[in-house]
């Protein structure tokens, strides 16, 4: 029985603000490739200054994909992008092009690379209003410090304010009486020839970056885009509890101040990097490249690795 050859697929994650975007359309444009967006929240059309979606001149011409996809409104699940992320990859090399996967969703991302499954746990409705009620008396933090007594690896991985996915966690526990972040854990083998490429840079360096990012944000429009979703009427959406809108929506609840709000959304966003490099480093078997170097260098140290990988 002869093996199946396995698709190649090369992968580039970071932390918010490192320089993703650039790198991969450079090198996609060098590996013949087309980019998959693995980035939970640039699915949502109408989110483009917040999510850092990377426009059409900048795509220089080199296809994007699982960006502008759902309404705001709309569910975006795990599983959901696993199923579109694979059926792109096999599409992609059916087409002689090279398939880039590429974000910050740490969970996305793996969800691909070792194909995990995902096994559907029923719902229990009476359990999960009970949560609701707790959250909305208590608080999202209460309710957030219930899953570390229980889970403390969702409780890392899942944000206080993302209330959905706490309270599914916690009605997966209460129905099977396993933790959600011990299930359907796989052993880091992957259907793919994966070149796993990270970015990186001094801490410090990385958080000034992200400070200075808030600030051009703001000035490039991201309160008119934040005020457009709350006057439309995108309240309690898995979209606005994304880094960007759920700031600038405690502002237009009258709750604090501009000020406070973009300090928040500062402070957040250096919260979600470290969170996302614990993830990467945790989890996936990264070869690491510091940005801040010369980048020709840089380039050329990451052409030999990606070309080893598909030799």
């Amino acid at each position: 029985m002869t093996n199946m050859k396995k698709e190649n697929l090369i992968v580039l994650v970071g932390p918010t603000a490192v320089g993703k975007t650039d790198m991969s359309i450079e090198l996609a444009q060098s590996f013949n490739g087309e980019i998959i967006s693995g980035d939970s929240m640039q699915v949502y059309r109408g989110m483009d200054i917040g999510t850092a979606k990377v426009s059409k001149e900048e795509q220089r011409g080199i296809p994007h994909h699982l960006i502008d996809i759902k309404e705001p409104t709309e569910p975006f699940s795990v599983q959901e992008f696993q199923q579109r992320a694979t059926k792109l990859i096999e599409e992609i090399g059916s087409r002689k092009k090279r398939p880039f996967l590429v974000g910050g969703t740490g969970l996305y991302v793996s969800s691909v690379i070792y194909d995990y499954q995902f096994s559907e746990v029923e719902e229990d409705n009476t359990y999960r209003q009970e949560l609701e009620v707790f959250a909305k008396k208590y608080g999202n933090v209460a309710l957030h410090e219930q899953l570390n007594e229980v889970d403390p690896k969702s409780y890392e991985q899942i944000h206080p304010n993302n209330v959905r996915r706490v309270i599914r966690a916690l009605e997966i526990y209460h129905i099977t009486g396993e933790p959600f972040g011990e299930r359907g854990q796989q052993p880091p083998i992957s259907p793919y020839n994966v070149s796993l490429i990270g970015l990186t840079m001094e801490r410090e360096k990385l958080y000034e970056r992200i400070d200075l990012r808030v600030d051009i944000m703001m000035e490039q429009g991201l309160l008119n885009e934040a005020e457009r979703l709350y006057e439309a009427g995108v309240r309690n959406c898995q979209s606005v509890q994304a880094i960007g809108y759920k700031e600038l929506y405690e502002y237009l609840d009258g709750k604090v101040t501009l000020e406070e709000a973009v300090t928040t959304l500062k402070q957040n966003s250096r919260r979600y990097a470290k969170r996302q490099l614990t993830w990467f480093r945790n989890k996936m078997d990264i070869t690491w490249f510091d940005v801040t170097q010369e980048k020709d260098k840089m380039l050329q140290e990451i052409h030999q690795f990606v070309e080893g990988k598909l030799l």
